[in-house]
């Protein structure tokens, strides 16, 4: 199965490195390299988490990740990382 990260996803992203880094750099990597392991697993189990909270739809779960949720979409052959975010940064959206 193959994993799709959306430019919306890894711009989001980039923005959390980017603030993590600020306090610590190695934090900022330790981060995305936890992340990118836990998206990797998605492959073996992509039903292990929640439907989503945010779609009507089956196949859009939700993953907690320290605090954010990574949405993703899971298709025939691949599983689409579509955002990334904090739940109060939704809520004041």
């Amino acid at each position: 199965m193959k994993i799709i990260r959306t430019r919306n996803f890894l711009n989001k992203l980039k923005n959390i490195l980017t603030y993590i880094a600020k306090d610590k750099i190695s934090a900022a990597k330790q981060f995305r390299k936890d992340l990118n392991e836990k998206i990797k697993n998605l492959t073996h189990f992509p039903y292990k988490y929640r439907k989503s909270y945010y779609f009507n739809d089956e196949n859009i779960r939700d993953m907690v990740f320290k605090g954010y949720t990574i949405i993703y979409k899971i298709e025939k052959n691949k599983i689409t990382i579509l955002d990334i975010f904090k739940k109060e940064q939704y809520d004041n959206i």
